[in-house]
């Protein structure tokens, strides 16, 4: 005689899916990790830099910097780069360490 299976408990937010390899598959847990991967995508709304809204005026120099690091976080994918990585940016953008600047101004007496 066949016995049916058990399918495990009735209540519709708790109900197993079955899977073909016979393996239980909670569909609460593969709801949470669905918003959670939603979340981690986010609207992107904070990380974008709008000089226009700031305070204060900003030099040409500084505008070319945020927009250049907010490409590199958009690119990358990372929204808190290393110092290391911010170094690179500014490489890239063509600043280069000098030698040891030297005093013009008299020391004052």
């Amino acid at each position: 005689m066949n016995y049916p299976s058990l399918t495990g408990p009735t209540d519709a937010d708790s109900s197993p899916l079955m899977g073909d390899d016979s393996t239980w598959i909670d569909r609460r847990a593969t709801q949470l990790a669905q918003r959670a991967a939603n979340a981690r995508k986010g609207s992107g709304r904070r990380r974008l830099i709008d000089p226009a809204t700031c305070e204060r005026d900003y030099s040409q120099a500084e505008v070319e910097f945020m927009q250049a690091m907010q490409s590199y976080k958009t690119t990358s994918g990372r929204l808190f780069p290393t110092w290391g990585e911010v170094l690179q940016v500014v490489h890239r953008l063509g600043y280069q360490k000098l030698g040891p600047m030297e005093s013009t101004s008299k020391p004052s007496e």
